[in-house]
């Protein structure tokens, strides 16, 4: 990536630090993964985020920004084709897997859509459902379209968090970038499968 450019102001120009390629091309992943759950979008908000460490910390805002974005343009996409094409498009597209448990995420968007959204985004597995219960419920666009921002710069927010301390801890970029994205793939994939488990088994315990 290109170097910092200090201005004749003597500000540093952070797009070009950072490059318009690469803040392009997170926001990219991210709106894709959020409507194609298998790209890595969290792993990609860390990976930049570290880069970003070495380069200038100024630049995390950029990072934050366009993974928020991403993140948010993904979900509406997705929100709105399950308004238009209801559970039949959703089955088509895989999304719709298993219908027993959205009446109580259904319950629970209703009684409080922010706070719902919010954990849906932090938890492996946990956003899809909450959307296409959003969807099939009807909920109002405002009040989705309110509710799903913080969202999705919480969600922005921890992974950059887990890319900065790749960065910060290891001397080289490409190893805070490397560990960063690790981490996270990893982190997913347990809480993945600690997720279908307990669906298999409801009456396990942690």
């Amino acid at each position: 990536m290109p170097a910092a450019t200090t201005l004749s102001d003597g500000t540093v120009d952070a797009t070009t630090s950072l490059g318009l390629a690469t803040l392009a091309g997170l926001f990219l992943t991210v709106t894709l993964g959020a409507i194609v759950p298998v790209v890595p979008t969290g792993a990609a908000v860390s990976g930049v985020g570290a880069f970003a460490w070495h380069h200038d910390p100024l630049l995390l805002v950029l990072v934050l920004t366009a993974g928020a974005a991403g993140a948010y343009l993904g979900d509406l996409g997705m929100y709105a084709l399950c308004r238009v094409g209801g559970r039949a498009l959703a089955r088509r597209l895989r999304w719709l897997r298993d219908d027993d448990h959205l009446g109580a995420v259904e319950e629970r968007l209703h009684r409080n859509p922010v706070q719902t959204l919010l954990v849906s985004r932090l938890l492996p597995g946990g956003r899809i459902p909450v959307l296409l219960a959003a969807a099939f419920l009807g909920l109002d666009w405002r009040t989705f379209l309110v509710a799903n921002a913080p969202a999705c710069a919480l969600w922005s927010a921890v992974y950059l968090a887990v890319g900065t301390v790749g960065g910060s801890v290891f001397a080289e970029p490409w190893q805070g970038v490397l560990a960063a994205v690790v981490l996270v793939l990893v982190a997913t994939q347990a809480a993945g499968l600690v997720s279908r488990y307990r669906l298999k088994h409801p009456g396990a315990r942690s």
